[in-house]
Parts: structure tokens; C-alpha cells; sequence
């Protein structure tokens, strides 16, 4: 569970500077304590292999990568969602690595989407991307094709505030229902062993009620009330409120795309440019620019290897574990060479 990255409180107790902030309260705010543990543990499970680099590199190595957001390439799903920082590390990760697809307006299935994320990160839920095309398709139309930028923002959305978002949906059920909410309903025999065409009845009753929505104004209050409790992060309240006072009614799936299209959350979580800006990224065009330029120039391979090995190459230099691995390859093959790839760049 974390606080609201991007609430002002949080923010003024992360300033190190704050001396009214006791020591051990702002290392396990700003989530310090977090990346320390897992650099002292992918140290003792590597020592072999870092102990020729020396332990001062390797934790400017492993830091150095966190603050460029490159540490969450290939680990497991359960650290890139860890902090507010490396599931906006993710995102911004996921976009640079296959902008391309937006660029050339490719249209892409889900599970087609889901064996892209799996690349980044091998245990990537299949979970989360069928919520995040929920977002764009509805529920009817998830096996549809989807944009790289409608699918992303609705990823980004349903990746940074799942907590947020399961909460929302049990209070809009619940509204559905007519019950208060978050009241807790227990299951009685019979309504367990409902007969199949009442629960046919039931479902269908439910879809219908699902398409037509609540009041915005009655969801808007369960949560401004649920903010004031909630614990992990959540979207701008005044967002929130904007977009359920531009309808009559509304859908959990319609408020999801308002939000997930809302340029104001995308600013705040911090990961992708605007809507306007999603497709431009000088700095990785320059580094593509330098692997079209290496394989023009290499005879002695044909241009889709190269490039294949090219985009890996450029992906490996992100993690810090493969990082120095890399590193110490390259200085093992090279010719007495002390040249060294800057481990900033993304």
C-alpha cells in the first residue's frame, strides 16, 4: 500500500531538507528503504558477478538506473508494481520500447498486447491487459483491435490505481444493487442455489442495469468519501468530479475511458507525454538513428539480425543486473579498449 504520490503532503514530508521530518518516517515514505533491500538482495543472489565491479559501482549502477526509471526492465511483476515510481517507470518503459506501433497506426489485439508487455516483464498478468482493453472495447468487444495510444492510457490508468479502481467498481455495484455501499452482503443457501434460468434472468437484468449506469452525482459522493479514507493512490479528486458532472448517467466502463483519456491524470502520474506529444521522442529517435547508422555501415550482417540485436542491445543497458553483466562481457572481448557504455542513457 502506498500514499499518493502526488499529493502535496507527500511531497513536502519527501524533501530530505525538512528537518521536522524524523529520518526513519522519510526513507520509508519515499520508498528509499524499498530499493535499498532489493539492491542488497539482487547483490548477495549476484555477488560473483559484481564483486569484480566493486560494491560503490554497483550501487551507483542500481540507483542510477532507478532514478532514470530503466530498473524495471525484466523483473518480476510483483517489484514494477511495488512503488508509485516504478509503475510509472513501466509505462514510460512499455511506451518508448514500442512507440513505433503508434507511429505506423498498427492495430493490435489484446493478447497481442499482452505478449509485448511479457517481453518487458515475463509475468505480466493477463489480468490487468484484459482490464486495460475493457477500458477501450467494453466488455462485449474485448477481442477487438485496439490503437497503441487508446490501449497505453488505459493501461497507464488501470496499472497505477488498481486499489483505487477495485474499490470504485464495488461501490458501483453496490449502487447497481441499490444497497448502501460497501456494505457487506453474506450469501444465503438459496441464493447460492439459484435455479439456471432465474441466475440467466439475473445476469441479463444486471448487464442492462450496467449499460444504463448510476447517478454521477451519488457515485461522486461515495467517492469523495472513499478518498478521504483511502489509503493508496487515487486520481485527482477534481478530475473525478469533472468528468461525472458532464453526463445524466453513468457506466463504470465510461467513467474508466473518461479518465483514462483525462490529460490531467496523465500529468500527474508523470509517465507518457500528452496525447498531442505521444508519438515524438527525440531522444530515443537518436538512439534509433545511431542503430540504423551501425547497421548501414556493418557489412558483415543483414539488416534485420542486426536490428533485432540492436533493439535488445538497447534494452539490456536499462537493467542494472544486465547492465554490468554487459559491461563486463565487453571489456573480457575488447582489444585492451577502456571505452564504456554511459549506463544513464535509456
Amino acid at each position: 500500500m502506498f500514499t499518493s504520490a502526488s499529493s502535496p503532503e507527500r511531497m513536502a514530508r519527501r524533501n530530505r531538507f525538512n528537518s521536522t521530518v524524523p529520518d526513519d518516517e522519510y526513507l520509508a515514505d519515499s520508498d528509499v528503504s524499498f530499493y535499498l533491500s532489493d539492491a542488497v538482495t539482487q547483490l548477495l543472489e549476484h555477488k560473483e558477478e559484481y564483486s569484480q565491479f566493486g560494491v560503490i559501482r554497483y550501487f551507483a549502477e542500481y540507483f542510477s538506473s532507478v532514478k532514470n526509471s530503466n530498473h524495471v526492465l525484466f523483473r518480476e511483476y510483483n517489484y514494477i508494481r511495488a512503488t508509485p515510481h516504478n509503475r510509472a517507470s513501466f509505462i514510460r518503459v512499455f511506451w518508448r520500447c514500442y512507440r513505433q506501433i503508434g507511429k505506423s497506426g498498427d492495430l493490435l489485439s489484446m493478447l497481442e498486447y499482452r505478449s509485448l508487455l511479457q517481453l518487458l516483464c515475463p509475468d505480466f498478468p493477463l489480468e490487468m491487459v484484459q482490464n486495460a482493453a475493457r477500458i477501450v472495447l467494453m466488455d462485449d468487444a474485448i477481442d477487438c483491435l485496439m490503437s497503441f495510444s487508446d490501449f497505453l492510457y488505459a493501461l497507464q490508468l488501470q496499472f497505477y490505481y488498481p486499489e483505487f479502481l477495485d474499490s470504485v467498481l464495488m461501490i458501483y455495484q453496490d449502487l447497481l444493487a441499490g444497497k448502501s455501499p460497501n456494505t457487506v452482503i453474506v450469501p444465503t443457501s438459496t441464493s447460492i442455489e439459484r435455479l439456471p434460468s432465474v441466475a440467466a434472468e439475473e445476469n441479463d437484468k444486471e448487464k442492462q442495469q450496467q449499460q444504463d449506469g448510476v447517478e454521477p452525482s451519488t457515485l461522486a459522493q461515495c467517492i469523495d468519501a472513499l478518498c478521504d479514507r483511502f489509503k493508496c493512490s487515487h486520481p485527482p479528486r477534481s478530475c473525478m468530479r469533472e468528468v461525472l458532472g458532464q453526463t445524466n448517467r453513468v457506466s463504470y466502463d465510461s467513467f474508466l475511458m473518461s479518465l483514462a483519456k483525462h490529460e490531467t491524470i496523465n500529468q500527474t502520474i508523470g509517465a507518457l507525454p500528452s496525447m498531442a506529444e505521444f508519438l515524438i521522442d527525440p531522444e530515443m529517435d537518436q538512439e534509433l538513428d545511431k542503430l540504423i547508422a551501425q547497421i548501414s555501415v556493418s557489412p558483415s550482417s543483414n539488416s534485420s539480425g542486426s536490428a533485432v540485436g540492436g533493439l535488445k542491445e538497447v534494452q539490456r543497458r536499462a537493467s542494472p543486473r544486465r547492465n554490468i553483466h554487459h559491461r563486463r562481457k565487453m571489456e573480457v572481448e575488447s582489444d585492451g579498449s577502456t571505452e564504456e557504455t554511459d549506463s544513464s542513457e535509456n
